[in-house]
């Protein structure tokens, strides 16, 4: 199982030169990056834990790798993202999402069916990594 989350999600992962042209491209347009990391990648789990603060006004791709490569050594077994904020006005959100590491392991989910009343289906997506307590899921 591998997650797919964000840009780039179905292709091979990232080489460390492709990830600082992506962040080249984010910085000619302007947007603030930040660097975010979790043990527990549901779908809708979408407020990862931030890694230091954004970095606003950044103007060389190597002040966020060297970001990436630190959160790398503390968490190698986490899922390790990097954001690209629009702060356009009217638009103001993200406009690049990328995983720049991820566990060997992926666990995965499994998809829970619940009966409910009159012989209505409703699903669930249930993480295998919650099954253990946080901070040693991988």
């Amino acid at each position: 199982m591998r997650v797919t989350q964000g840009t780039f999600c179905y292709l091979p992962d990232l080489t460390d030169e492709q990830i600082r042209k992506q962040l080249q491209y984010a910085i000619n347009n302007g947007w603030a990056l930040s660097v975010e990391y979790t043990d527990d990648p549901h779908p809708r789990n979408s407020y990862w834990e931030m890694w230091g603060l954004p970095l606003f006004d950044v103007k060389d791709p190597a002040t966020v790798m060297f970001e990436v490569q630190e959160c790398r050594k503390q968490y190698p077994n986490y899922y390790i993202k990097v954001l690209a904020f629009n702060s356009t006005k009217g638009i103001e959100s993200t406009a690049l999402s990328f995983i720049v590491n991820r566990p060997v392991h992926e666990p995965g989910f499994v998809l829970k069916r619940i009966e409910s009343n009159d012989r209505v289906q409703r699903y669930t997506v249930h993480s295998y990594a919650t099954e253990k307590p946080e901070g040693s899921r991988y």
